[in-house]
């Protein structure tokens, strides 16, 4: 093999451990719910779900999820805030 394509193997092996040097902008994903699939998207720092909750609320647990599982990769005002609110609010 040659070295320069060990030299970028190694240099892939290290990236791949400090996902904080990504920072996504714009995908989209098929999320398989428990019911069925959903189209989840990112774009400009805002996410959109095919699901029905998410038209009515603007965030649903497949958004959240992938905010969870990208988190270090994301810009930190495109996540939500995952803590339960009192009953009281």
């Amino acid at each position: 093999m040659q070295s320069s394509l060990i030299g970028k193997i190694e240099k892939a092996q290290r990236y791949a451990q400090e996902p904080e040097r990504i920072t996504f902008t714009d995908f989209r994903v098929n999320f398989h719910g428990t019911n069925k699939d959903h189209a989840t998207c990112y774009s400009e720092g805002k996410w959109t779900c095919s699901c029905d909750f998410y038209t009515k609320w603007g965030r649903c647990a497949h958004t959240m999820a992938m905010e969870r599982i990208l988190e270090k990769m994301l810009p930190e005002e495109s996540l939500t805030n995952f803590e339960i609110p009192p009953d009281d609010c």
